[in-house]
């Protein structure tokens, strides 16, 4: 389990719980938001709080997932490069973004 190996930030929305992101040693390790609340600026507000809280400078996001690619390059992160291989050795190309900002 990952939650006793990262701190974490909790976005509510009426006392519950929309969104949550997870640091360790600088690297964003989780960021996730609820479908209902997705698009809605929740995502930029943990990222956000996690770079000036929890000193983020580094996130790793799957080559197919353009969606969260794009989300991290366009809020200020560049990518400095790409392994073959997943964390796991399985076949699915990892990115390595950096906060340039």
């Amino acid at each position: 389990m990952y939650f006793p190996a990262v701190a974490l930030i909790v976005a509510e929305r009426d006392g519950a719980p929309v969104g949550f992101a997870g640091v360790a040693e600088g690297n964003l390790e989780m960021l996730f938001v609820t479908n209902e609340v997705r698009g809605g600026g929740v995502g930029t507000l943990l990222l956000r709080e996690a770079i000036s809280s929890l000193g983020v400078t580094k996130v790793d996001v799957n080559e197919q997932n353009e969606g969260a690619h794009g989300f991290y390059l366009s809020r200020g992160f560049v990518q400095i490069g790409r392994d073959e291989l997943d964390g796991d050795g399985r076949p699915y190309p990892t990115l390595h973004l950096k906060f340039s900002q």
